[in-house]
């Protein structure tokens, strides 16, 4: 059967099954029914599962697909979009109801995770914009691999963050609690990897304890990058001293992390990861563990037909 064009294909990630959980999607689902939106919804069963049912519903004919979720579901549901067999997959109306772990992306967008109502709201008004996605690419031995991204790639310090936030809130279950015991548990790392870069045709080698590719501001560590001008900013972070170092984590606070001496920005539309030694990559907080080298970083201007607020 045909799905009709204002019909909602709908993915709830719950955050960690719990009874709060289920009672949050029964209120967001109470009230898009108390809007008259049409709609269908699948529950994801765990990891990786997201990417799947988000195919599955482009393949369907489901032209408005939405993430109730944060930063890793919507990344996943983003992938299962893009590389679905639907056909103009590119003008697939995308939408957030933000209610995960990390909610970076929704923010930007003035979406708020204790609002879902004004979420709802948003979708239902359905103003959309062409966004970009971040293309990461390698050849794993095999075959080429893509991952596409919203936020960032982060390579090194960034990624240990990213991940060390990620299990803190688990346990916390409050973010800036969370946010700030995994700056207290990186903070007296300040590893360093050996890395080689290319950058618009400049080679960056050395000793480097943080690289950000970002598309989006990235949680802070390219806060001048926007989703919508073609291009990705790269910050790459040498090692300061502990006392830059403390001064670096509250200019990250207040988005003025480029101002660091130890940070030398960059703007390109290609990335060339030649070497990156022993360190951690993330994608949009999702762990990638795959050590095949070069990797490419691009940008795909306007791949996303994204729902966003007035």
């Amino acid at each position: 059967m045909a799905v009709g064009p204002n019909r909602w294909g709908v993915i709830y990630n719950p955050k960690a099954g719990s009874r709060k959980a289920q009672k949050r999607w029964k209120e967001i689902r109470d009230y898009m029914e108390s809007q008259h939106v049409q709609f269908d919804y699948v529950q994801s069963e765990g990891f990786g599962s997201v990417e799947r049912l988000a195919c599955t519903l482009a393949n369907n004919g489901y032209r408005t697909i939405i993430v109730v979720g944060g930063d890793g579901a919507i990344n996943d549901a983003v992938n299962g979009i893009l590389e679905s067999e639907a056909e103009n997959k590119h003008e697939i109306a995308f939408g957030i109801i933000p209610n995960g772990i990390g909610n970076d992306f929704a923010k930007y967008w003035g979406l708020d995770s204790d609002d879902y109502k004004g979420a709802v709201d948003t979708l239902i008004n359905r103003r959309l914009r062409k966004v970009d996605v971040g293309v990461f690419s390698c050849y794993d031995g095999d075959k080429h691999v893509s991952r596409y991204f919203l936020n960032a790639v982060y390579m090194g310090l960034g990624a240990t963050i990213v991940r060390i936030t990620n299990e803190t809130r688990r346990f916390w279950g409050i973010p800036l609690i969370s946010y700030l015991s995994s700056l207290f548990l990186v903070a007296f790392q300040r590893k360093l990897h050996r890395m080689h870069l290319k950058v618009n045709d400049e080679h960056i080698r050395g000793r480097i304890m943080a690289v950000a590719i970002g598309s989006g501001r990235g949680y802070g560590l390219t806060p001048s990058a926007v989703p919508y001008n073609g291009w990705l900013d790269v910050s790459v972070i040498y090692r300061p001293e502990l006392r830059q170092l403390i001064s670096g984590l509250w200019m990250l606070q207040r988005g003025r992390l480029l101002n660091h001496k130890t940070v030398k920005p960059y703007r390109t539309r290609c990335v060339k990861i030649l070497r990156a030694q022993n360190a951690e990559i993330s994608l949009d907080g999702r762990l990638w563990f795959d050590r095949h080298f070069p990797i490419e970083v691009t940008i795909a201007p306007e791949a996303l037909t994204l729902i966003i607020p007035n």
